[in-house]
């Protein structure tokens, strides 16, 4: 069918009215505090759905539908393993982050071991964070590709400016509330899709899932034991595991999510958030998994070469641009891109909160003034939106789905963050050295785990954190037993 002149109006009216409520909704920002926290409470609810928008729109919206078009529905046990993560963070993080007052998810590693240790961390996230970050904008950029036929390069820097601009103004106010509506208009719109692949079967529901059932795609749990345990990431124990850490990491660590929690400004509300953004992550990712059975009966369970698309995110992008109804089209590309610039401006605030509030803010001096900080805060946003564009161009060949790529870059440091977050958290020997030299050594033995290839990405965040725990306590046990010694004189 193609994209109208409706889908076209649609998509221009509604990205400016969203742009809109979301510079009021940001208000006006005098300090930097105010433009990476927000100067009033945000509500819990508002804040549950942001963290869902944050971390799974464009990926979920793209990549997911196209994992369960080559695949099956096995990618659901992480999710499950997602809401075990939050419900630890809830309950053992998020009360050492509410004493007193942080800015950071990394002030808490000053407060506990010290500087080293705080700006250690917030470097290592903010590498982690522009290379995740750039597959989710060149992910943003495929339907955009398809909407506009521009290549890849164009899409990518049209959606960098854009976010960029809303970021420099809205501040995490506008961001967060933004991401709130989003999510539930690309949670609507992935509704309204499945229906219309139904109703375009002459079998109905049985007709559009009679090819997907008998290739055995709504197959949900693997126990996976046996030859290729190790190696294959969508099993019971590696879900649960590998997703039970990773939400760890990325919930517990990350100043991604972290951002959002602590604006909710109370243990409670923050807890609340984030437990109910696994609740509704697991439904989310059930729909859209759902979506991609169901355009596999469309398609005719036609391999992705034969459609004429290079690779499996393709494949929704291009349903919704030539399948759907002129306004439908416009209507889920819209909601779908505004969902996806509210999360790369949230993904360049965060980065742009730990550049300055870890790393310049404690080096500044006496004679930074608010305004000066305020100042530096959005230069910091305008050069983390030009890293992101470089490492979105960087990924755009990869032959990866781009949910799995996020989630492999992620898993490659979160290990050493969850793990020094833990020693800090559960242990009392451990010092800001023992603390450094476990991230490090957690960070290396992952260097070496992935290099080799001998286990899938969901156990990466598990061995990264045994690893860094037991090279930070090791040294801490040694050198409390040479403190002994030296106290007894021998």
């Amino acid at each position: 069918m193609g994209f109208s002149t409706l889908d076209y109006i649609i998509l221009v009216i509604y990205l400016i009215a969203i742009a809109l409520f979301g510079m009021l909704r940001g208000g006006k920002q005098q300090t930097a505090k105010d433009y990476f926290l927000g100067r009033d409470v945000i509500p819990w609810w508002v804040v549950c759905l942001s963290i869902v928008a944050a971390e799974t729109s464009t990926l979920t919206f793209i990549s997911i539908p196209g994992l369960a078009y080559i695949a099956n529905l096995n990618f659901l046990q992480v999710t499950m393993g997602y809401l075990l993560g939050r419900i630890v963070v809830s309950f053992v993080f998020l009360p050492s982050y509410y004493k007193g007052e942080l800015s950071t998810a990394y002030a808490f590693l000053e407060r506990r071991f010290g500087a080293k240790t705080r700006s250690l961390a917030s470097v290592v996230f903010l590498f982690t964070r522009i290379a995740a970050d750039g597959v989710r904008l060149f992910a943003t950029a495929i339907p955009l590709k398809f909407v506009m036929g521009v290549d890849y390069p164009t899409a990518i820097a049209v959606l960098a400016l854009v976010a960029v601009i809303y970021t420099y103004v809205g501040g995490v106010r506008g961001v967060i509330w933004v991401d709130a509506v989003q999510m539930v208009v690309y949670f609507g719109g992935a509704i309204v899709a499945a229906l219309l692949l139904i109703d375009m079967n002459p079998g109905g529901l049985a007709g559009a899932t009679r090819l997907a059932s008998e290739a055995g795609k709504f197959q949900i749990f693997n126990l996976g034991f046996g030859e290729g345990f190790w190696t294959t990431p969508y099993t019971v124990v590696a879900g649960l595991l590998g997703g039970g850490f990773l939400s760890m990491a990325s919930h517990g660590t990350d100043q991604l999510v972290v951002q959002r929690v602590l604006t909710t400004k109370s243990l409670a509300g923050g807890q609340k958030a984030l437990i109910g953004s696994g609740i509704i992550v697991i439904v989310q990712m059930a729909l859209f998994m759902v979506v991609g059975l169901l355009l596999y009966g469309h398609y005719a369970g036609a391999p992705v070469s034969a459609l004429g698309l290079a690779r499996a995110d393709e494949v929704f992008p291009r349903f919704i641009v030539e399948g759907l109804p002129p306004g439908v089209s416009g209507f889920i590309i819209a909601g779908l891109l505004a969902a996806a610039l509210s999360t790369l401006a949230g993904s360049i605030s965060s980065m742009a909160s730990s550049t300055v509030l870890d790393l310049y803010k404690p080096r500044a001096g006496a004679d930074l003034t608010p305004a000066k900080e305020l100042r530096a805060s959005r230069i910091v946003t305008v050069l983390w939106a030009g890293m992101l564009v470089l490492s979105a161009l960087f990924f755009m060949n990869t032959p990866q789905t781009v949910v799995e790529l996020a989630l492999s870059i992620a898993s490659f440091t979160y290990g050493g963050l969850l793990g020094t977050f833990l020693l800090g958290l559960l242990f009392k020997t451990p010092k800001q050295e023992d603390a450094i030299a476990g991230f490090m050594g957690g960070i290396l033995v992952m260097v070496t785990v992935i290099s080799l290839n001998v286990v899938a990405w969901t156990w990466f965040t598990l061995i990264g954190v045994i690893a860094t725990v037991t090279i930070g306590m090791g040294l801490a046990m040694l050198g409390k037993g040479r403190e002994s010694k030296e106290g007894t004189g021998q």
